[in-house]
């Protein structure tokens, strides 16, 4: 490897099996990003990620469960350029099929559950697994002091068979996954969005600032992760309030209100009770990616189906990671 391959940054895209990911590999400029995190896979109550050739709790756009054969070539294709793939876990929001979380990492079916998750990797020639375990459902597992185990017990196995360990953490108190934790992680995807939404978050503000990516990598740099393996993660969507539809694909939002009316992350007026929409359009992508390209390893984004057909989002990382 080079010594220009080696300072390449990361740009991680998360593919959601959910809208399609025929759909969205179709929608995506496969060339620039270097990894692809399927999402999200659940297991089933006995922890069985995979039963009869399909997913136990993995759904499809029709919320049927995705074949093994179907994951299978979606890996291969996104693996062609070079890309490394990983299967995610978990999610914001566990599907009603899964099976208990917290059950499934305590001490006594811990090691059944690293096994479960190696075997899924194995089974799809995957690069890795990336862990997605947020909020409640985090600081639960994690004040039972089952979490960092878990982790550390995974990313053994995962390295002893040259493939990678990830996460994705939010930056509030009681979202944040635990310091001893960080060390088994290959890179730690910080979810630097979602400060507003439709039911939560305070009146009048931006979903994801420029000012919260800036805040949220100092965050994780002064909680001890390598500049390496932090990637700032950012939103390919927005929100809409005061009247306005509550979520927005950049791609609609573009294609409703027009690109020039996306230039700036806020379309209407942004104030208590005003009728607006908070997003991040290409500009502010890129600055974001530039901090990114200064501060961290590269840049993480949700999710890929929601670019514009000339990718502009994408471009915009590009830009922004080339210009150190």
């Amino acid at each position: 490897m080079t010594a220009a391959e080696q300072r390449r940054p990361v740009v991680v895209g998360y593919l959601a099996a959910f809208k399609g990911l025929d759909l969205s590999i179709a929608r995506t400029d496969l060339s620039a990003f270097t990894h692809f995190n399927l999402s999200f896979a659940n297991p089933d109550a006995e922890g069985k990620f995979v039963r009869d050739a399909r997913m136990t709790c993995m759904g499809d756009e029709t919320g049927a469960n995705l074949s093994v054969d179907a994951l299978r070539k979606a890996v291969a294709k996104l693996q062609t350029g070079g890309a490394k793939v990983l299967i995610s876990t978990a999610g914001g929001v566990i599907p009603g099929c899964s099976g208990d979380w917290k059950a499934l990492l305590a001490p006594e079916r811990r090691a059944a559950t690293v096994a479960a998750l190696v075997d899924l990797a194995d089974t799809l020639n995957l690069d890795g697994v990336d862990v997605d375990i947020e909020g409640q459902l985090l600081t639960e597992i994690d004040r039972a002091g089952d979490y960092t185990p878990f982790i550390a017990a995974l990313s053994k196995t995962m390295k002893a068979r040259g493939k990678l360990l990830t996460c994705a953490t939010a930056s509030y108190e009681g979202g944040m996954i635990p310091v001893d934790s960080i060390p088994f992680f290959d890179l730690v995807n910080v979810m630097s969005y979602d400060a507003i939404g439709p039911n939560w978050g305070p009146a009048g503000a931006e979903h994801s600032s420029y000012a919260m990516a800036e805040r949220d990598l100092d965050l994780w740099l002064a909680r001890g992760v390598a500049p390496d393996r932090l990637v700032l993660g950012v939103p390919f969507y927005g929100y809409g309030f005061g009247g306005e539809k509550a979520n927005w694909s950049y791609r609609d939002l573009a294609a409703t209100h027009g690109k020039d009316a996306t230039n700036a992350d806020v379309i209407g007026n942004l104030c208590v009770g005003c009728r607006y929409i908070t997003h991040n359009g290409p500009a502010t992508i890129e600055q974001k990616s530039r901090l990114a390209a200064v501060k961290a390893g590269g840049v993480m984004v949700w999710e890929l189906s929601q670019d514009t057909p000339g990718h502009a989002l994408t471009k915009a990382i590009q830009r922004g990671l080339s210009r150190e």
